[in-house]
């Protein structure tokens, strides 16, 4: 699979399968939508945004990868624009680690078991 293959058959279908291979992907895709709905970017710029991560992936040969381009475009592009510092967002992607080495198998991963939450 490739960044251009479709993720999804038509509704209905005898190979209907998820959107979203994992729940993380359907929660990316709905912060994109929810910052553009508060007009803290336009569809262009998320568009371009997400082309280049996607350009990018697809010269260290990690094309692939469609979310995880997803999330580097939503991450640079916040940070671009100063809606949110690295800093902050690297924070929370430690604690979110911290809490998934901390959470039981198949329970969900809530910030609160990061082991070093204040």
């Amino acid at each position: 699979m490739n960044l251009h293959d479709p993720v999804d058959a038509p509704a209905g279908s005898a190979t209907e399968t998820p959107v979203f291979a994992e729940p993380w992907q359907a929660e990316a895709f709905a912060m994109v939508v929810a910052l553009h709905e508060r007009k803290l970017f336009t569809w262009s710029e998320w568009a371009q945004a997400l082309s280049s991560e996607i350009k990018k992936a697809e010269t260290r040969g990690e094309a692939s990868n469609y979310y995880q381009c997803w999330l580097a475009a939503l991450e640079s592009l916040i940070t671009g624009m100063n809606i949110a510092p690295k800093s902050d967002i690297d924070l929370l992607t430690r604690a979110w680690q911290r809490a998934a080495l901390a959470t039981p198998h198949g329970q969900p991963i809530r910030l609160e078991n990061d082991p070093d939450r204040l």
